[in-house]
């Protein structure tokens, strides 16, 4: 199965911290407004989750969505989320831990993205 969604080791170690600190977590794709296009960490049930949002997968065991207009753009790409020195968005949670999440990404081979099609309904 090919994941849509996944992180680099020192990402899911912020995870665990972060989790440690504020109980289960999720994530949600910003769509580039007040904090840019960065993946956002709010405690779980924090963002109301609407119709239009797809979950994508989960990392560190905490789902992972982004909105149905934003996917339509990413869908071809495998996102890679990992953590480097600085201050992010204000909104999400590992801002006062002097980190900040990134999504990197790659291109899904032609017999991978023909996969991850079969398998949605979106």
């Amino acid at each position: 199965m090919i994941e849509r969604v996944i992180a680099t080791d020192a990402t899911l170690e912020l995870i665990e911290l972060l989790k440690s600190k504020h109980g289960p977590v999720m994530f949600h794709q910003s769509g580039g407004c007040c904090d840019g296009s960065a993946p956002m960490c709010f405690p779980d049930g924090d963002l109301i989750v609407g119709d239009q949002d797809v979950l994508l997968g989960s990392i560190g065991d905490s789902p992972f969505y982004m909105h149905k207009s934003q996917y339509d753009y990413w869908k071809h790409t495998q996102l890679i989320i990992d953590v480097i020195d600085g201050r992010g968005g204000m909104f999400s949670l590992e801002g006062v831990e002097g980190k900040r999440f990134l999504t990197r990404s790659r291109a899904f081979t032609e017999d991978e993205y023909r996969e991850i099609q079969a398998s949605l309904n979106v």
